[in-house]
């Protein structure tokens, strides 16, 4: 039997909470369980398992990183992102500037991650990616306070032009190319689905019937001629 222990300060407990429902359903086709304690000054989730053990723990430290370079980045950019923009449009270059490294960021987290017995996610960000919080700082050194929402639109026009990757927009969801829902913008403390296609990375958004007039004028401001409406 193994058993597997994540813990966070209470503070960020909502990152716990989106662990175990990403992990809930394959701990439960493994025939293991996971169960969650919020008490005290920390957040819990202990998984127990009879088998499968590295492809479990393979899992979490994918999720793990998730939080790390979505959650923790955000809160890093939200404090050290110095620009004269709106508060929605900061929000957006906060998702651009995470999914526009995110790959290679959750590559070295997840490298930091190995060997690890018992994760404790705040002690981990702070203790052991100092090296990944400097480059964080480093690329915010190139971004002037005089960035402006031409600026942002010409990032985003620039990464989108650069990736293949498909989404779909059904409503107000947000799907990936394999059509399972995408919600990692809980991450950033608000589930949003502008935000979302932005942490997406997408090169291409399939809108799947109507979507809200919201979207539809974001998607047209910045995935002018990738998007499909059908």
């Amino acid at each position: 039997m193994t058993e597997i222990t994540v813990s966070e300060e209470l503070e960020h407990s909502s990152y716990i909470t989106y662990l175990y429902n990403a992990v809930a359903g394959p701990v439960k086709r493994i025939g293991g369980r996971g169960e969650l304690a919020l008490s005290g000054e920390r957040a819990v989730l202990k998984i127990t398992a009879e088998r499968a053990e590295k492809e479990l723990r393979r899992f979490l430290c994918e999720k793990i990183a998730e939080i790390v370079d979505i959650g923790y980045k955000y809160t890093f950019l939200g404090k050290n992102l110095h620009v004269c923009l709106p508060e929605r449009e900061r929000r957006l270059l906060a998702a651009a500037l995470i999914a526009a490294d995110f790959d290679g960021d959750c590559a070295f987290i997840r490298r930091k991650l190995e060997g690890t017995e018992e994760y404790c996610i705040d002690g981990f960000y702070r203790f052991r990616l100092a090296a990944l919080r400097d480059k964080w700082s480093k690329i915010l050194n190139y971004i002037p306070q005089g960035f402006s929402s031409s600026d942002l639109k010409h990032f985003c026009d620039f990464m989108v032009g650069e990736s293949k990757r498909k989404i779909y927009v059904k409503g107000n969801a947000v799907f990936g190319e394999n059509f399972m829902p995408l919600r990692r913008s809980r991450l950033t403390g608000k589930e949003d689905p502008e935000t979302e296609i932005m942490l997406s990375d997408a090169g291409f958004v399939y809108c799947l019937g109507e979507v809200e007039s919201s979207i539809e004028d974001f998607l047209q401001k910045y995935y002018a001629e990738r998007t499909v409406f059908s």
